[in-house]
């Protein structure tokens, strides 16, 4: 298995981040004029939401998507998660940076570039974002039947999100490839977000101490936009069970697939993985670094190709 070196921690979003500078507020509320309801001035004097407030980051969501990425339907149950749009486009141009590898440094674009969403949830975030920067085209899986109308309802509400973007519901809890990779389909890569506590406890003490960060510990339980579904935040044995299962099951999928990626939380569990990746034969392994303000986050990508067989793919797939 070839060991990559990681590339090197980013100290703001990626370059090619349409949110790299912040919220511009007054051109925000121009496009939506309904957030202003919800814009307020911090102690510094800057110009913020309360982000402690599901409405106002739901407000947040729907303007940044109609005004960078021509969204003009957006909407998700109380119930889900409130994707932060910034951090996530991080992931997607990450995904773009690892794919130009094998293109001679060429970011390979257009809808014959196909992902696969391990997880697309209620919000279709990342295949929104994929989409418009890319026009790279997705398939998302789920396994919440309510999550995945919610996000059908959003494909079929803007005309070239439906064009490119499929959904399909994974049947069986216990697998997560199995019957979503049909016989002889193609992914040029995937994308998940695992849920990555390993009990409704856990998920719980993380939403609070969230709240704790905006200063808001003494305001009761967790407010809906750190609830989220329980399969959105918690699985049995946590991320580390999740991805583990992930990267045992890519293994009957070596030859569909460039590259499996997955977001990791906790970086004391990239050493088992990297000791399972060993073992089911992976070719090359990185480990991605991203840092969004205080926050630093990474995922994982691993091929069963080698860089010749890599190569080769982007000149068969991607000319």
């Amino acid at each position: 298995m070839k060991k990559e070196n990681n590339i090197p921690i980013k100290k703001n979003l990626h370059p090619r981040n349409k949110h790299i500078n912040g919220y511009d507020f007054a051109s925000l509320i121009e496009t939506n004029p309904k957030l202003k309801n919800h814009v307020l001035t911090n102690k510094y004097g800057n110009e913020t939401i309360d982000f402690a407030n599901p409405e106002a980051v739901k407000a947040l969501n729907k303007t940044l998507l109609l005004h960078f990425y021509d969204v003009t339907f957006w909407d998700i149950p109380k119930t889900n998660l409130c994707p932060p749009i910034p951090g996530r486009a991080d992931y997607v141009h990450y995904i773009a940076d690892l794919l130009a590898t094998s293109n001679n440094n060429k970011i390979p674009k257009g809808n014959h570039i196909k992902g696969l969403d391990i997880g697309i949830g209620a919000n279709c975030i990342y295949p929104i974002i994929g989409n418009k920067e890319y026009q790279w085209k997705f398939i998302g899986t789920e396994t919440d039947v309510p999550s995945l109308k919610a996000c059908a309802k959003i494909i079929e509400n803007n005309e070239q999100l439906n064009k490119d973007i499929s959904i399909r519901i994974q049947q069986n809890k216990r697998n997560i490839l199995k019957n979503c990779i049909l016989e002889n389909e193609r992914f040029d890569f995937t994308i998940c977000n695992p849920p990555f506590h390993s009990s409704r406890q856990e998920a719980t003490k993380g939403s609070q101490r969230k709240l704790r960060n905006l200063g808001k510990a003494n305001e009761g339980k967790p407010i809906l936009n750190f609830s989220g579904q329980n399969n959105e935040l918690w699985t049995e044995g946590g991320e580390l069970t999740f991805i583990t299962n992930l990267i045992y099951e890519s293994a009957h999928f070596k030859k569909q697939c460039m590259w499996f990626t997955s977001l990791v939380s906790k970086k004391e569990n990239l050493k088992p993985f990297y000791n399972h990746l060993k073992k089911v034969g992976a070719v090359e392994v990185k480990t991605i670094d991203m840092e969004q303000g205080n926050k630093i986050s990474r995922f994982i990508a691993w091929s069963f190709l080698t860089t010749q067989q890599q190569e080769n793919w982007a000149v068969i797939n991607w000319d």
